[in-house]
């Protein structure tokens, strides 16, 4: 008697571990030098790259939480790299966007949830029993602390990082830290940024930035504004005026 359950038409690549009583179906691909822990489930649209690590009982692919979802044909892409640890859930999409993606080199502690249609970039961390809502995006190198709650639809910026427990209900824009309750801006993240390689001049720059938009007293447009007249507008300044302009949700105060 077999202690695992493999469909025959599931696609898996070479030097795959795949540990007892885990389940795979049939539309699975899975890459090379793979491992999969004791009782995983990867469900049907399952897409997971090369040098990926799942440990125990997490699922791949499960069933979207969404009234909508009629048993489309999505995926769940996971990026070469990635690290999942145990009991962590990871949706399929839906016919919103039809993918859920996890980036490469992200680190996924024990029992995470990541709701259905997430876009979650490289090198991301989500630390244990953070709770991800549909649809939500975070950028790379973002690092969200234990029991975080993300809002469906929020958006958090890259080289971001949310202390333990709190509440994201509006988009964190890139490059700050972010906590207490209501969640509110803190200042950068510079340990993150300086670990990332950003230069004293570039960190001192994109604090000013934030500056002229959370203490100058001025509303976001008219900050926005007087950022575009006042500062180059080189890569940093443009992805923090990119997100704050296409901010759906709104962005979270001071």
């Amino acid at each position: 008697m077999s202690l695992v359950s493999i469909s025959p038409k599931a696609k898996i690549g070479k030097n795959v571990i795949i540990r007892e009583f885990t389940v795979i179906e049939d539309d699975v691909e899975i890459g090379d030098n793979v491992e999969i822990g004791p009782s995983a489930f990867i469900g049907n649209g399952a897409r997971i790259a090369d040098n990926v690590r799942i440990l125990h009982a997490s699922s791949i692919g499960v069933w979207p939480n969404s009234f909508t979802y009629n048993n489309e044909n999505t995926t769940t892409e996971i990026g070469e790299g990635t690290f999942i640890k145990g009991q962590t859930t990871i949706c399929r999409g839906t016919k919103y966007s039809y993918k859920t993606v996890i980036g490469k080199n992200c680190y996924i502690m024990n029992h995470v949830h990541i709701g259905h249609d997430n876009i979650i970039g490289d090198n991301v961390t989500l630390t244990n029993l953070v709770n991800l809502g549909g649809h939500v995006e975070i950028g790379e190198y973002a690092n969200l602390g234990g029991v975080v709650g993300v809002h469906q639809f929020s958006k958090i910026g890259k080289h971001t990082m949310i202390e333990s427990s709190a509440k994201v209900q509006k988009d964190v824009p890139p490059y700050i830290l972010a906590g207490r309750d209501p969640l509110r801006y803190l200042g950068l993240n510079v340990i993150g940024l300086k670990r990332r390689g950003f230069s004293a001049d570039k960190i001192a720059e994109i604090k000013e930035v934030y500056r002229v938009l959370y203490s100058a007293g001025l509303n976001f447009s008219d900050a926005i504004i007087k950022i575009k007249s006042d500062f180059e507008l080189n890569d940093e300044v443009n992805e923090i005026l990119n997100f704050i302009e296409k901010s759906n949700r709104g962005i979270l105060r001071k």
